[in-house]
């Protein structure tokens, strides 16, 4: 595994807030820009630092640096895998949820298509979300997937029939059919554990 220096961290750590002010603005990123105020004097480490700085934005927002200038390596930045939404308020401060959304369905989809609240909760609590403790992210997450998330269609919850003491599990809503599809999501989770899809033959 590669380890970055303390001070390339430093500077994986500014580029990544840049591309998220950039993604806020809906302004494109240029490699001059990047070089001029990220990484002056450190040009060498470019190539490293921006593919890291990427697949930081992609695992923890749902966020895609696409390039759409070879020439002036000018690159866009836009929500992966189809999905339209990011969770994100008019306020400059808040943080796409899209990455959040997207590990939400990846977990329902590798439980059957179908995944008790119990078990998402134990998930998230693996990756330090835990319910009625605010992230910096994702804000209340109990709020963020039993009530927006179902209310904006991605998610389905409700009552498991005839469960006592009450239990509640999470499927797909009808926005995530529409706009990503499973095998989307199936190769979006091999990237981030970098294997090759088929390494999940059940689901692939």
């Amino acid at each position: 595994m590669f380890l970055l220096s303390d001070v390339l961290n430093k500077k994986l750590a500014q580029l990544v807030q840049l591309m998220r002010v950039k993604y806020v603005t809906k302004e494109p990123v240029t490699k001059a820009e990047i070089l001029e105020n990220v990484m002056k004097e450190h040009e060498d480490d470019f190539p490293v630092i921006f593919s890291k700085a990427c697949e930081c934005m992609e695992i923890v927002f749902g966020i895609e640096a696409k390039e759409v200038d070879p020439t002036s390596h000018s690159y866009v930045l836009q929500k992966t895998l189809g999905l339209t939404y990011d969770g994100m308020l008019n306020d400059g401060q808040s943080m796409p949820k899209t990455g959040f959304l997207i590990y939400i369905l990846g977990v329902i989809f590798m439980e059957g298509n179908s995944a008790t609240e119990e078990r998402i909760w134990k998930v998230l609590n693996m990756i330090g979300v835990c319910a009625g403790q605010k992230d910096f992210i994702y804000g209340e997450p109990k709020k963020l997937i039993t009530k927006d998330l179902v209310e904006e269609k991605y998610l389905e919850y409700h009552q498991v029939p005839n469960s006592d003491p009450p239990c509640y599990e999470f499927q797909w809503g009808p926005r995530a059919h529409a706009e990503t599809s499973k095998m989307k999501i199936l190769k979006f989770f091999s990237k981030v554990n970098g294997v090759d899809p088929t390494s999940f033959p059940y689901w692939y």
